[in-house]
């Protein structure tokens, strides 16, 4: 199955929570796009990975991706090496897809770094032809994306372009929300810090920040992405 883009996150729900409008508003227009998560998220304290599995699988349904897999790289422990690299180039050229969303550049969690950098890393290495790969015992060919641009996550990084979101700006919070071990609905606990995030609490933070970037643009809600190479126009009115 040829993908037109492909979504990378490093835990289960981080393409979700950062790209999730963008990605109905493709499919709606008839796109194909599928969702890779790297890890199962199983470090995290809240929940555990075989439940986030289960809810991402619900959330790639709500958003009705084409396809969502999970590479069961390690926690936090993965590396930017050959053996990560050629797992994501083997799938890169399994779906061949025109455009690569990552994680951001940077961030608070230190995985959300290292997984942009091996994605951006994995999307060159998967053109070249003497890199030699097989799925299921087939001899893959070169693929290479046109495009690789990341999502921006908890930092507040500055966006190189927008995407307006607002029709699906509800569907993207259904799709969130269906991590449910990450949400809680009462203040019952003794321990808060042992339990998920309130749920208002994070809506409004991800509403807050979709406002923020909508305004910038003249929208009611955007998501913001950063790019490493910068794109190019045939025309000014491409950009209006």
């Amino acid at each position: 199955m040829k993908l037109d883009i492909l979504a990378f996150g490093v835990h289960p729900d981080d393409v979700d929570f950062s790209c999730g409008g963008t990605i109905l508003k493709h499919i709606e227009s008839g796109k194909k796009v599928g969702i890779i998560d790297l890890t199962a998220g199983e470090l995290g304290t809240r929940g555990s990975g075989p439940l986030r599995l289960v809810e991402a699988q619900k959330a790639g349904e709500i958003l009705g991706v084409s396809i969502r897999e999970n590479l069961g790289f390690e926690d936090a422990f993965f590396q930017n090496d050959k053996k990560h690299l050629l797992e994501v180039i083997k799938i890169i050229r399994r779906y061949q897809p025109e455009i690569v969303l990552a994680n951001a550049i940077r961030d608070r969690h230190p995985d959300h770094g290292r997984a942009a950098q091996l994605l951006y890393d994995a999307c060159f290495y998967s053109g070249l032809m003497k890199i030699e790969t097989e799925m299921d015992g087939t001899k893959q060919e070169a693929w290479r994306p046109q495009a690789v641009y990341h999502y921006i996550q908890d930092r507040d990084i500055k966006p190189d372009f927008l995407v307006d979101i607002t029709p699906y700006f509800d569907r993207k919070i259904d799709a969130i929300l269906a991590f449910s071990s990450q949400f809680h609905n009462t203040n019952k606990a003794k321990d808060l810090s042992q339990i998920p995030e309130d749920r208002k609490v994070f809506e409004d933070l991800i509403r807050g920040r979709a406002a923020q970037y909508g305004r910038e643009a003249g929208f009611k809600a955007a998501e913001g992405f950063t790019v490493e190479r910068i794109p190019g126009v045939n025309s000014l009115f491409d950009l209006v």
